[in-house]
C-alpha cells in the first residue's frame, strides 16, 4: 500500500470505529473488488490487494495502534508505512462462520508474499516476491447437521452455501461416509474460494453434526435401543418384533426369565466402522414395562402365582 493511502479510507471506516465494524467492511469491499467478480475491471485486483493490506493493519490490534501513533504499522522505527523489511507477517482471514483463521501467509507462497508490490510508495518486491504472484484460494467453513441414518449409513447430503464473490445461493451435494460422527469434518477439494492469479482455489471445509434419533442411541459404532416387554414376556419368553437401522424390522427371542436392563446382542446390526469397514452390533436394551391397570380376576391370577412361585428378589442383595 502506498504510503499516501490511508487504511481507514479504504476500508470506508472512521478512525474509531470497532473491529467488527471495520472486519464486517472489508469482507464487504474483499467480495466487492474480488477479481473473479470484476472480470471486465483490470484495476479490481489492485483494489482488492489494497483491501487485504488495510486490514493487516487494522485487523492487527498492535499495527493498528502503530499505525494510529505512528503512521506505520511496525512502529516507530520505520516511515513511509509498511515495507519489505519488516517481519514476517501472519495474515487473518475470515471464513465463512465469520471466524478468524490464523495463517503465515510467506508459507503459502514459498517463503514470498503476494503483496510484493505494496511496499513503501508501492514499490519494490518482498523477500522477491511479484505482485502478480499466483494465490491459493482461501479455505472455507461450514457446517451441516445430517439425519441420524445418513451419518450411520452414509448417503448425499444437500449444502446449501453462499460464496463470497456472489450472492447467489449454491447447493453442492456433499457424500456423507458411512459411519460418521459428530465432530467430524468433510474436505470438498477446490469448492473454496477461487484462488487469484491462476493459483489454485481453496477447499471447503464442512463440520458435521449428526442429529439425535427418537429411539436409536450410539456408543462408537454399537447401537443401544430400548425395548418395552410385558411381566408375562419377561418370565416366559417370547419373540418380539423390533427395528434395526439397516435391516429394517426383524424378530428377536426374549430368553424366559428375562430382566429390566438385560442387553440381547444382535451381531453385526451396528453402524460401520470408518476405519475397518466392519459392523458393530446393536443391543436391545429390555425395560419390563408393569400394568397400570388389572381388574379382579387379574389381580386374583397374580397373587396365586406369587404363592405359587414366591421370590424375594432383594434377598442378599444388602
Amino acid at each position: 500500500m502506498s504510503a499516501s493511502l490511508d487504511p481507514y479510507s479504504v476500508l470506508e471506516v472512521g478512525r474509531s470505529a470497532p473491529r467488527d465494524e471495520i472486519r464486517k467492511s472489508y469482507k464487504k469491499l474483499a467480495r466487492k473488488h474480488h477479481p473473479d467478480a470484476n472480470m471486465d475491471d483490470p484495476s479490481a485486483l489492485e483494489r482488492f490487494k489494497q483491501v487485504q493490506v488495510a486490514w493487516d493493519i487494522l485487523g492487527d490490534e498492535e499495527k493498528r495502534k502503530n499505525f494510529d501513533q505512528y503512521g506505520s504499522p511496525d512502529g516507530p522505527q520505520f516511515s513511509g508505512g509498511p515495507t519489505a523489511a519488516g517481519p514476517r507477517q501472519s495474515r487473518t482471514w475470515s471464513s465463512a462462520d465469520g471466524s478468524d483463521v490464523p495463517f503465515d501467509i510467506e508459507e503459502l507462497f514459498g517463503g514470498r508474499s503476494p503483496f510484493g508490490g505494496f511496499g513503501a510508495g508501492g514499490q519494490g518486491t518482498h523477500g522477491g516476491g511479484r505482485a502478480d504472484w499466483p494465490m491459493r484460494g482461501h479455505d472455507v467453513r461450514a457446517e451441516i447437521e445430517v439425519p441420524f441414518a445418513v451419518a450411520a449409513e452414509g448417503d448425499t447430503y444437500d449444502l446449501h452455501l453462499h460464496r463470497n464473490t456472489s450472492d447467489k445461493p449454491e447447493t453442492l451435494s456433499v457424500k456423507v461416509p458411512a459411519g460418521i460422527d459428530t465432530g467430524s469434518v468433510i474436505r470438498l477439494a477446490g469448492q473454496g474460494e477461487l484462488g487469484l492469479n491462476g493459483g489454485t482455489a481453496g477447499d471447503l471445509l464442512v463440520s458435521v453434526r449428526v442429529a439425535k434419533h427418537p429411539y436409536f442411541r450410539r456408543e462408537k459404532t454399537n447401537l443401544l435401543l430400548d425395548v418395552p416387554i410385558g411381566i408375562v414376556e419377561a418370565t416366559l419368553g417370547a419373540k418380539v418384533e423390533i427395528p434395526t437401522l439397516s435391516e429394517g424390522t426383524i424378530v428377536m427371542s426374549i430368553p424366559p426369565g428375562s430382566s429390566s436392563g438385560t442387553k440381547l446382542r444382535l451381531k453385526g446390526k451396528g453402524i460401520v466402522d470408518r476405519r475397518t469397514g466392519q459392523r458393530g452390533d446393536q443391543f436391545a436394551v429390555l425395560k419390563i414395562v408393569a400394568p397400570q391397570e388389572l381388574n379382579d380376576r387379574a389381580r386374583e391370577l397374580l397373587n396365586e402365582f406369587n404363592s405359587e412361585a414366591p421370590q424375594n428378589v432383594r434377598d442378599g442383595l444388602w
